[in-house]
């Protein structure tokens, strides 16, 4: 099974998975941030089939449905310390309104608000923290990992790291032997060939986040697909540059398109082939793609078996996206 050496310096499978989805409807600006209705129950059998499939890291965020997917891992993981489970920090949210009102990068808040992911995630110990901040001072952020050196040393957080696409604060901090990971977006749309450079050459790994475009790599939508006014691809963020009023947009199906034979080659489903892509293209990549249902988590982890595209299917898919 293809494998990752993580900040522990052991081994895991080169697969994690995204509890972005089972967070539920949440807000962020007045508009849906998640994606839909959810049922705990299912999300929990999920984490299971994914468990049983070998994936031994689950990523969140204290601003997944304002705590609710931190909630449904701590249910589901409570008897498997094993497996790993990372946090983000630094959005403020109201459980009572499902809402993300704000940021704080408050070092003594910080550490109230990993208190409470401690205890909906039922654990003493958190394994990995992300700064969800991207664009975060540099001089705050520095003080936010000194107070979080603090609990690696007690034995209340195995490592972190920064969730952020900037490449001069993915290699920020060179010598904190901490900050092990960079969170990043990378897929076959969205290469970011340059920010996994930074990861690299720091040592760190590079946690993948929308490892399948969104779900436009999952294999379940097309052109006529509209999204449902309660998903985050239903609305206008401008970061969603993916989607355009509702919908897939134009040039990224036509991308799909062109590409979906060669992602598909080796018998693999859509999303295996998109996870083949980022193996592919480095040996420092852990993608965390979402879920919502035990039949997504089985042909994600079906992945593995198939491992990195091979080198002649990479380059014609560069050829095809002009690359």
């Amino acid at each position: 099974m293809l494998t990752r050496k993580i900040w522990t310096d052991t081994a895991i499978p080169a697969l994690g998975l995204g509890s972005w989805a089972i967070g539920g409807p949440f807000f962020l600006e007045g508009k849906p941030a998640g994606w839909g209705e959810v049922d705990d129950a299912t999300s929990i059998r999920a984490i299971h089939a994914g468990v049983e499939a070998g994936v031994r890291f689950f990523d969140t965020a204290q601003a997944y449905g304002t705590g609710r997917s931190e909630e449904v891992l701590g249910r589901a993981l409570q008897a498997r310390p094993d497996v790993l489970i990372g946090t983000k920090i630094g959005h403020v949210i109201d459980r009572q309104s499902r809402a993300m009102t704000g940021v704080t990068l408050d070092p003594a808040l910080i550490e109230v608000s990993l208190e409470a992911s401690l205890w909906r995630l039922r654990r003493d110990r958190i394994d990995m923290v992300h700064l969800h901040i991207g664009d975060a001072d540099l001089t705050a952020t520095e003080a936010i990992f000194d107070r979080l050196d603090l609990w690696v040393q007690a034995g209340k957080l195995g490592a972190y790291g920064w969730s952020t696409d900037d490449i001069s604060r993915a290699g920020a901090f060179p010598g904190r032997p901490n900050y092990a990971a960079v969170q990043l977006a990378a897929n076959v749309f969205e290469p970011n060939e340059a920010g996994i450079a930074v990861v690299e050459d720091t040592g760190r790994l590079a946690v993948i986040r929308s490892p399948l475009a969104m779900g436009v790599l999952g294999g379940r939508y097309d052109a006529t697909t509209k999204f449902d006014p309660n998903d985050i691809r239903a609305q206008d963020f401008g970061w969603l540059n993916l989607f355009k009023d509702g919908a897939i947009a134009v040039d990224v199906q036509t991308k799909l398109d062109a590409v979906r034979e060669l992602l598909t080659s080796g018998e693999r489903s859509l999303a295996q082939g998109a996870l083949g892509w980022l193996w592919a293209r480095s040996a420092a990549t852990l993608p965390i793609p979402g879920f919502k249902t035990v039949e997504q988590v089985q042909d994600l982890a079906g992945a593995l078996d198939k491992g990195p595209l091979p080198t002649a299917v990479m380059l014609q898919i560069a050829a095809l996206l002009g690359r």
